[in-house]
């Protein structure tokens, strides 16, 4: 099946500002109109705790393919890109990059609707984009620029979509789990047929406030769907260093778990779709997805003292999600070798021009740093140190 109108015609500078999901519109037309179903075994079988797990034939299509294709490799091209940026020193501060673990947000997005909610740590960047989020929004928001999701206010780990049910990137190592588990209280109270994904990485996977909100989630029996991404090292500490049993899907005890390929998109569809279906039922679950993050944890870190490059090079040659779905696609002639890099330089196109779009975003004004803080309409005051300067009267 040709994919030849696919990769023609770069998209307008307009087309920047449109959410992910509308790159693709015209471009699965081209693909396949064909409604027939396509089945795909996961690279390896699921392993359950507490419950069945869910069979390992997963049903596509040549369009949710490309798809994945194409999401996957304009995330890990913005990840490249960020890269670059912050040795330029146009982004400052904290900065996580996500590439190597995009199955995850691909594959989560695939199973679930806008109105279930995600919240994650500062890893947030492709989870954003996954969600709705603009190119131009986020590397106006990494730049600091007034265009970017969070008004350049959050920078790289403070990205934010409420319309897009994207609870946010946090700070705080563990934090939004507690806070994942009372969006799930909220759509019970509410009594929608929703749920909440909350993530963390394995190195949050000790935190007490996950064991205490996990508690409480299962007393209630909240749709609270917790995802460890296991990427196997926590900063710079190996996971069999700091977790005595660092099989996380079983550390719920009571609450059942299940261990997902985190490298296969259609597994992580698969372990979603099962998980939502088992929290409406039953209350909460745990997913740990097994992945790896090729970047070091954050900027500062070469990521090559605690590991070695040869195991690097050998995940991205055996268990890369962007070459899985890529050898999918070329098996089942979906696309070929040629279109598929054609598919690729366009992306690199698109990124480039919404970074220099995201450069003519202007800063901040420094009234905004008093903004978004309280309340509106209660006139509060902010005052200098000595608190007899009147600095700014809120709206």
């Amino acid at each position: 099946m040709a994919l030849s109108r696919v990769a023609q015609s770069s998209p307008s500078q307009s087309n920047l500002l449109k959410p992910l999901s509308s790159y693709l519109s015209l471009r699965r037309r081209s693909v396949s109109t064909s409604s027939e179903p396509l089945t795909v075994e996961t690279s390896v079988p699921f392993t359950s705790h507490n419950c069945d797990a869910p069979p390992r034939a997963v049903e596509t299509s040549s369009a949710e393919l490309f798809s994945f294709f194409r999401d996957m490799a304009l995330m890990r091209r913005m990840e490249i890109a960020a890269d670059s940026l912050y040795k330029a020193k146009l982004i400052r501060g904290f900065c996580h990059l996500y590439d190597g673990q995009e199955a995850v947000a691909v594959g989560m997005e695939a199973a679930i609707t806008r109105k279930d909610c995600i919240i994650t740590a500062y890893r947030d960047h492709c989870t954003f984009l996954a969600r709705g989020g603009t190119l131009i929004e986020v590397f106006a928001e990494l730049m600091g620029r007034r265009d970017g999701c969070s008004k350049g206010k959050g920078g790289s780990m403070h990205f934010y979509r409420k319309e897009g049910g994207f609870y946010g990137g946090h700070g705080i190592v563990g934090a939004q789990v507690p806070l994942g588990c009372g969006l799930a209280f909220a759509q019970k109270y509410c009594k929608d047929e929703n749920v909440t994904f909350s993530m963390y990485g394995d190195g949050a996977a000790n935190q007490g406030q996950l064991f205490e909100a996990l508690n409480i989630s299962a007393l209630w029996d909240l749709p609270s769907i917790l995802v460890c991404e296991n990427n196997h090292y926590g900063m710079g500490t190996a996971e069999w260093r700091a977790a005595k049993s660092p099989s996380y899907y079983k550390r719920g005890d009571y609450v059942p778990g299940l261990k997902v390929d985190g490298m296969d998109a259609l597994a992580v569809k698969q372990a979603c779709k099962f998980a939502k279906e088992f929290a409406l039922k039953n209350g909460p679950i745990i997913l740990e997805m097994d992945t790896y993050r090729y970047h070091g944890h954050s900027m500062s870190d070469p990521g090559s003292t605690y590991r070695t490059r040869d195991e690097i090079s050998g995940v991205r040659q055996e268990r890369d999600p962007i070459e899985r779905v890529r050898k999918l696609l070329l098996t089942h002639e979906i696309a070929t070798e040629k279109e598929l890099k054609d598919i690729e330089k366009e992306i690199r196109k698109e990124v480039d021009e919404a970074i220099a779009k995201a450069k003519e975003s202007q800063m901040p004004e420094p009234s905004d740093l008093f903004t978004n803080v309280y309340v509106k309409g209660f006139g509060v005051e902010a005052c200098g140190a000595d608190r007899k300067e009147l600095r700014a009267t809120l709206p």
